[in-house]
């Protein structure tokens, strides 16, 4: 997963100009070190680390553009864990995290479309409700 610094600092981190060249770089150089120290591909999952030291700006382009990111880790499952988190506050309002469900499902429908293989969700009942509804409307199995 990739984080811009550690739990203490990675908030007070100051924004890089090109989050997805970050991320795309941080997570090909977890990978390098994942294997060097013997973890084997099939074992291996990758994560944008939504909310890890990122903006809200950087968190809904890394949405928007995971297809990108996607795109250059073929090899291994992107997972996307967007449920309740922080960023959608300002999207949402000052809501509590139980009452951030919409803005999970909506951010886990377009990681879906955008190639994320797994989820971590809180809602998984309505989670997936929501996916089995937009492939049937889509036709996409």
């Amino acid at each position: 997963m990739h984080s811009r610094g550690d739990f203490l600092t990675m908030h007070s981190q100051p924004p890089v100009e090109d989050i997805v060249a970050d991320v795309t770089a941080g997570l090909a150089r977890a990978l390098e070190i994942a294997m060097a120290h013997g973890v084997r591909c099939e074992q291996i999952a990758v994560d944008v680390g939504i909310g890890f030291g990122k903006t809200q700006e950087q968190n809904l382009e890394l949405l928007a553009k995971l297809d990108n990111i996607v795109s250059e880790f073929k090899a291994y499952p992107m997972l996307i864990g967007t449920s309740r988190k922080s960023f959608l506050t300002r999207i949402l309002g000052n809501v509590s995290p139980t009452e951030r469900t919409g803005g999970s499902l909506a951010t886990a429908l377009v990681a879906i479309r955008n190639g994320a293989k797994i989820l971590r969700v809180h809602d998984v009942r309505e989670t997936v409700s929501a996916i089995k509804t937009t492939v049937a409307i889509s036709g996409v199995k």
